[in-house]
């Protein structure tokens, strides 16, 4: 079942943003892999049609940043959406977009080049396998 989506203006937004939501809006890597592992969060690679082509992290799925408003369809309000991008700037642009349009989202601050240090070797298998059966 999808949670209703509730469209927020960024003048409202700017005005209610703290600490709290400073922190929320974050996600590290591991809290994000085991949300992913648990089927908690959607993740969305938001690079460009080139970048992805070029490499990727087997994870997540790809939307890039300018595609968004028309693929907004794609996204599991049930789930908190985390982006990416290779560090975290496009992610966050993402993140605060789709966040206006009601979606619980946050961005991944060790962006992808952390996954991609992360999962390697033994940690990439061992990752992977339970999701693989």
């Amino acid at each position: 079942m999808k949670n209703k989506l509730t469209e927020i203006d960024f003048d409202r937004y700017l005005r209610e943003f703290d600490y709290d939501e400073r922190i929320a809006m974050k996600i590290g890597l591991k809290e994000l892999l085991d949300l992913y592992a648990k089927d908690e969060v959607q993740l969305i690679d938001i690079r460009f049609h080139e970048e992805y082509a070029a490499w990727q992290v087997g994870i997540g799925q790809h939307i890039p940043l300018n595609e968004l408003p028309e693929r907004l369809h794609e996204m599991d309000a049930a789930k908190t959406i985390v982006t990416m991008c290779p560090h975290y700037d496009r992610a966050e642009i993402a993140r605060l977009y789709l966040t206006m349009k009601g979606y619980h989202c946050r961005y991944l601050t060790d962006g992808m080049l952390g996954i991609a240090q992360y999962l390697r070797g033994d940690k990439a298998r061992d990752f992977m396998q339970p999701m693989n059966k």
